[in-house]
């Protein structure tokens, strides 16, 4: 295996685009997660696994095999975070732009507005890889939203030196190395990070059902009935006391049931009416919402992300349709319960949550038992288009540098 390494390293030196893919590839989507919880920006973390990548292939003839490929990516990505968090270019907050809508009075301003989810399709083999015997963590809990926005409050040290000690288990000496400092230096780092983060996170008093669950599901469907009914008797008693609402890059938070459920009325205001597609985000439950117009088309207006507390409800993260893409979702539906108008049949609206969107591309209704988002079918299918789409980044930047693939 040894050798069979060393080869690929010199064949990557000399040009060999493949020999290099094959020495990154196993890594990759464990880097961009390890991006993507420094940064809090799945299109931010796109960006910093492709100037990681980048920064390899240019950099390769400087790697001395004292450390393994895994460890020398990690090095280079939490380097290229930290330089993407002292630029300080991060997105700005948007003012309120849903017409006809006039949101009720904010609990406050939240300050993570550049927060996006994460494609549960892209996490397989991303979250289950070997720890380190000090990482502290569950990988699924620190994929998990909460914790990754509580992460986006510590300085850019402290939060490198967390992640890579407390979550991925790497010894200090190690990532003294890849931060070029010292192990005292990095622990006392550690120390203020650790001291900083709870008070940050909000306290779990009880587990989320597990996911694909039938405690789940069957919460799950209980929000689609009542939110798709725009009934807010039966939302609110989903909810939690404390629950709370974000929607980045719009800073409004809500906190509080009856807030919550008067956030929600607002929406449904005016006869506004949705239906819900469902995928995963983050581990957790996630729906894109579609608004039904009255030709019968349905647009996508945003993604909700659901943290779910024992049989309840605590947290509704909602993201701008712009995150579609990364999830497979269309922008748009054509006419409603396309799939069962093609069979002759006419669902009522009862039926909405059992008629998904089949995957990315040109929308197409089918039945849950055919697949859809959040089915193993669509993972599959949103995993490989995903797949496809990094290694086309991946040959246009080997490209880019007058390296052709062999």
């Amino acid at each position: 295996m040894e050798r069979a390494r060393t080869d690929l390293i010199s064949r990557a030196r000399g040009g060999d685009g493949e020999a290099f893919r094959a020495l990154t590839e196993p890594h990759r989507r464990e880097l961009q997660v390890h991006c993507y919880r420094m940064l809090g920006s799945f299109q931010d973390a796109e960006d910093a696994l492709q100037d990681t990548l980048l920064s390899a292939w240019r950099g390769l003839s400087g790697f001395d095999g004292r450390a393994s490929i895994r460890t020398w990516l990690y090095r280079i990505a939490t380097n290229r975070c930290l330089s993407a968090l002292r630029a300080a270019k991060r997105r700005p907050a948007k003012e309120w732009d849903i017409p006809g809508v006039e949101p009720p009075e904010p609990t406050r301003l939240g300050e993570v507005v550049w927060l996006e989810p994460y494609p549960d399709a892209l996490l397989e083999g991303a979250i289950a890889v070997p720890l380190g015997p000090e990482a502290r963590y569950d990988q699924t809990e620190s994929i998990s939203l909460a914790f990754v926005t509580a992460l986006q409050a510590l300085p850019p040290r402290q939060l490198a030196v967390l992640i890579l000690r407390d979550v991925l288990g790497f010894p200090a000496a190690e990532v003294a190395g890849m931060l070029d400092t010292t192990v005292d230096s990095v622990k006392s780092a550690l120390k203020r990070a650790r001291a900083g983060l709870p008070r940050r996170r909000p306290a779990v008093t009880e587990p989320a059902p597990a996911a694909g669950s039938p405690a789940e599901d069957a919460l799950v469907a209980r929000f689609v009935s009542a939110y798709e009914a725009a009934d807010i008797d039966a939302l609110v008693t989903l909810l939690t006391d404390d629950a709370f609402m974000s929607m980045p890059p719009l800073p409004f938070e809500y906190e509080a049931r009856d807030v919550v459920a008067h956030f929600c009325a607002s929406l449904f205001g005016a006869g506004r009416r949705f239906d819900l597609v469902p995928t995963r985000a983050n581990g957790q439950p996630a729906f894109g919402a579609y608004l039904r117009t009255p030709d019968g088309v349905r647009h996508g207006t945003g993604l909700y992300v659901l943290t779910l507390r024992g049989d309840r409800i605590c947290a509704m993260s909602r993201f701008e349709n712009s995150v579609f893409p990364a999830f497979g979702l269309p922008r748009s539906l054509p006419g409603r319960y396309a799939g069962a108008a093609l069979s002759g049949r006419s669902p009522s609206p009862a039926q909405s949550s059992v008629w998904r969107c089949a995957g990315p591309g040109p929308a197409t209704m089918v039945p849950v038992n055919q697949g859809g988002p959040g089915s193993r079918a669509a993972e599959r299918t949103e995993t490989t288009h995903a797949d496809d789409h990094h290694r086309r980044r991946h040959r246009d930047l080997l490209q880019g540098l007058g390296h052709g693939e062999n």
